[in-house]
């Protein structure tokens, strides 16, 4: 069975390298590995083209930012696999962990596996910083929104790694542009009544100095978005 793997980049020149080999070195996986140069500035795009060659299958790059929820349905539209799975250019999360993530639909026991940085059994690791403790607090209160409004019991709604059947995921309308991608798609999920399974997995968190791009005004879009796709749409 292939294994879809979508990849949206902005502006990660330092990881983007970095996690394609460590993609790679996930052996007994049939992988096609999709790139959204999603209008990265820095040397993301030239790194990618002279020193990645072999590590990819399939590279779609814009000349504008549009944001993450944008990249990923455009991945969705080229990927060919059986199974996708949705992974970050930075070093956040561990491809280590795509055994686990696939295994649950494999085995037929589900269509969907998200990847818990809460559950008990990943290696986790996040710094000492204000702006860390204020994501970490925000992500248990979006979830609880998200689970409150419908009829899942997650434990980290906006986690990276989502991980889906391909023809079920194929079905959904998508429309959110940015971050909004992850509240809309769990929405969207609970509508047609499609469970989600989670597996922990590991966790190496950055601060916005290191690169992390989610910000104050991304929680309040999110809220917004599980307002608005569980009680309106």
């Amino acid at each position: 069975m292939k294994i879809s793997i979508i990849i949206p980049v902005f502006n990660e020149s330092k990881t983007i390298l970095k996690i394609l080999k460590k993609i790679n070195e996930i052996k007994n996986i049939k992988k096609e590995i999709i790139i959204i140069n999603d209008g990265s500035t820095d040397n993301t795009k030239k790194i990618i083209v002279k020193e990645c060659l072999g590590l990819f299958d399939r590279l779609i790059s814009y000349k504008f930012n549009k944001g993450k929820g944008f990249a990923c349905r455009k991945g969705l539209k080229y990927a060919t696999g059986q199974i996708i799975i949705i992974q970050d250019a930075d070093l956040e999360y561990d491809p280590k962990d795509y055994k686990k993530l696939i295994n649950p639909i494999l085995k037929k026991k589900t269509k969907i596996v998200y990847g818990s940085r809460v559950l008990k059994g990943g290696t986790r690791s996040r710094p000492k910083s204000l702006d860390v403790v204020v994501r970490l607090a925000a992500n248990y209160f979006l979830t609880f929104l998200s689970n409150l409004l419908n009829r899942h019991k997650l434990t980290d709604a906006h986690t990276c790694y989502k991980v889906f059947d391909s023809n079920l995921i194929k079905k959904i309308k998508l429309q959110e542009d940015g971050f909004n991608f992850c509240p809309e798609i769990t929405a969207q999920f609970s509508k047609i009544n499609e469970d989600i399974q989670e597996v922990p997995i590991n966790y190496f968190g950055r601060t916005h100095d290191q690169g992390k791009k989610i910000y104050f005004s991304d929680g309040i879009k999110a809220i917004y978005a599980i307002l608005k796709y569980n009680l309106f749409k």
